[in-house]
């Protein structure tokens, strides 16, 4: 995916920290283009009967933008996101991520691939309860070669780029909802990945919070450079993503120019109160 040189990645919080970890760098300027999809199908056997929850979506989303897809349920949107992410295959039809057609690969080469390239952030938090804060954004390296005092290096960075650096010990019955999805973010985020993929990260929040993890999601596309493909059924997110993508009954219907809310999104990520 872009060009691939043996490099350190480094993770780069808002405040200018910088942590280095052993692994490939995944060059951005050689790729303009994040995800591409054309003329994508996906279909399922329910019994006698044939589900058709994409149909022939064609579509391209920039790199380091911030992107929400949104529709009625039903509509095929996590089934996009799944697509996206290289956990479900298409079909018919492309899926190039970057420079990489996705489609034509098979489960052991996807699962690399999404380990190398792909974050993801549940609905749900899905953090372990009987590990802290720390332990759970350190899991996605624990497959990786990094050292003992590498890993650290890198969690650190990544739970104070989510405002939580005074909460590595804490477990997550410890912690607020909001905060919750903020480790969830940081475990995401901690192995630099190329793409940030979010299937309703706001579904389970407080008004309050949610917006303030919308507005951090913002500021890591704004920030880290990422590029963030989000489902979300919230509009409140139409203010924050650059660009809206449509979905109705699995065909794509349109995109339109998001909110894209920046004056908080340049400063520094605040941790939350």
């Amino acid at each position: 995916m872009g060009r691939l040189a043996d490099k350190n990645i480094h993770i780069t919080g808002g405040n200018g920290e910088i942590a280095v970890a052993a692994a490939q760098d995944f060059d951005r300027d050689a790729v303009r283009v994040a995800v591409k999809l054309d003329h994508v199908t996906r279909t399922y056997r329910r019994h006698k009967f044939e589900v058709r929850a994409l149909d022939d979506v064609s579509l391209t989303i920039q790199t380091e933008g911030f992107v929400a897809i949104m529709g009625p349920s039903g509509s095929g949107k996590t089934t996009l996101l799944n697509l996206v992410a290289g956990i479900d295959h298409a079909t018919s039809g492309s899926v190039m991520v970057g420079e990489e057609e996705i489609t034509t690969m098979n489960e052991r080469e996807l699962a690399a691939w999404r380990a190398r390239h792909i974050g993801l952030v549940f609905q749900f938090y899905n953090l372990i309860p009987v590990l802290t804060a720390f332990e759970n954004v350190e899991l996605p390296l624990l497959l990786t070669h990094l050292s003992k005092a590498e890993r650290k290096t890198h969690v650190d960075s990544a739970l104070k780029a989510v405002g939580l650096a005074d909460r590595l010990q804490h477990y997550p019955r410890q912690l607020s909802g909001g905060q919750e999805q903020r480790v969830a973010i940081a475990r995401a985020i901690v192995t630099d990945p190329t793409i940030i993929v979010a299937d309703e990260p706001t579904g389970d929040l407080d008004a309050k919070s949610a917006e303030e993890i919308l507005l951090l999601l913002t500021q890591l596309s704004h920030q880290f450079h990422k590029t963030i493909v989000m489902v979300t059924h919230d509009p409140r997110s139409e203010r924050f993503v650059d660009t809206v993508f449509r979905l109705d009954k699995g065909v794509f219907v349109g995109a339109q120019k998001g909110g894209g809310v920046s004056d908080q999104a340049n400063g520094p990520v605040q941790p939350p109160e």
